[in-house]
């Protein structure tokens, strides 16, 4: 059990069944961790079989008021408790969750463990079982115990990695030319590359590492962009204009999002923010598309096509394919950019022309 979870400590997508194997080693019907920023955002990865109570109970206002993670902190802040213990009775009959969320869904009983990361996130561990069955016995708790160094150290080493990974994404992104910064589950900027550092004044870290940029309009644009990024379960790409002002050129800011974050739940970064200059001409590079957007090969030849003023009628044309599966593919990119029509497609992509590579060397060698 110790090896799988740091299995998934590596590999976020194994989160989900080292859950399943935790499960199954106290005779669980379902295992949870989630965690838990100073905002109240959720993060979680479980079983699933509780996956919809978690998703429901993550966007509801009910995880505000939440006092069973302080309640185990204060009652049971080094082990895994029952949820009748580290309640008192008054508590648990009061408690709005179990008959709003774990009841209706046929959990009777539920056992955890909470401690916090050394940034202050709450981590919490959670088993249930369902009506019928017998609440956690002693000796299950105590096998969990003996696993609760493992799980705080796997957890640890995810956090760790996890921000690694997106001031990794910044980097790639020097190298292709495009400047970059990290915005953590905050908004705050917490990784930024040479490229982003150099368009200061007019995109900048003030107070407490929060973006301020250049005039009070794309501000507010970006503030808002952000609100709207934290309230979304699968965040999309956003766009937002930067003005050209006293002969700097007009910016495109691209707040992406950054993948896997739904599976990797202790992850610190929501999205980069990428930034490309209007006017420029040439051809988008494909790993540019592909890496900014997500976008699959195909579809980034198709972006590329748009992007050069190409219709849809004419990259079918020289693509070689039917003029259906190019609306298709238009259709999935207009989708993974945040745009909703041809033209914004065109002005969005307009700034990603190709970098300049050295002797021998060629953007389009992945074609």
């Amino acid at each position: 059990m110790a090896d799988r979870l740091y299995e998934a400590a590596l590999v976020p997508e194994l989160w989900t069944e080292a859950c399943e194997h935790l499960a199954s080693a106290v005779a669980a019907d379902s295992s949870s961790i989630f965690t838990v920023d100073g905002q109240g955002s959720h993060r979680f990865v479980t079983t699933p079989n509780v996956a919809e109570i978690y998703a429901e109970f993550a966007r509801s206002e009910h995880r505000l008021n939440n006092t069973r993670a302080a309640r185990a902190l204060e009652r049971s802040p080094f082990s895994f408790g029952r949820d009748i213990d580290i309640l008192t009775k008054e508590e648990y009959e009061e408690d709005l969750i179990r008959p709003t969320f774990l009841e209706p869904h046929g959990v009777k009983w539920e056992a955890g463990c909470v401690f916090q990361e050394p940034t202050g996130h709450t981590i919490a561990i959670i088993l249930m079982r369902g009506h019928g069955r017998e609440h956690f016995a002693d000796e299950e708790l105590a096998r969990l115990n003996l696993l609760k160094p493992d799980i705080a150290r796997a957890a640890y080493l995810s956090s760790r990695l996890s921000f690694n990974a997106a001031r990794s994404m910044t980097e790639t992104l020097s190298m292709l030319g495009l400047p970059a910064t990290v915005i953590g589950d905050e908004g705050r900027a917490i990784a930024m590359n040479p490229e982003m550092e150099a368009l200061a004044p007019r995109i900048r870290t003030g107070a407490a590492d929060r973006l301020i940029l250049e005039g009070a309009g794309a501000n507010a644009l970006l503030d808002d962009a952000i609100k709207r990024y934290r309230a979304q379960a699968v965040p999309t790409v956003q766009s937002l204009p930067m003005m050209a002002r006293d002969g700097a050129p007009a910016l495109i800011l691209h707040l992406l999002p950054i993948r896997r974050a739904a599976r990797d739940i202790f992850s610190r970064s929501m999205a980069v923010l990428a930034v490309t200059e209007v006017g420029k001409v040439g051809s988008p590079d494909m790993r540019v598309l592909c890496g900014l957007f997500d976008l699959t090969p195909a579809e980034a030849r198709v972006a590329r096509g748009i992007a050069m003023a190409q219709t849809p009628e004419t990259v079918a044309a020289s693509l070689g394919v039917s003029l259906e599966t190019v609306r298709s593919h238009l259709k999935r990119i207009m989708s993974k950019t945040g745009t909703t029509r041809q033209a914004e497609l065109v002005l969005l992509l307009a700034g990603l022309s190709a970098p300049v590579f050295g002797i021998g060397e060629r953007g389009d060698q992945d074609e």
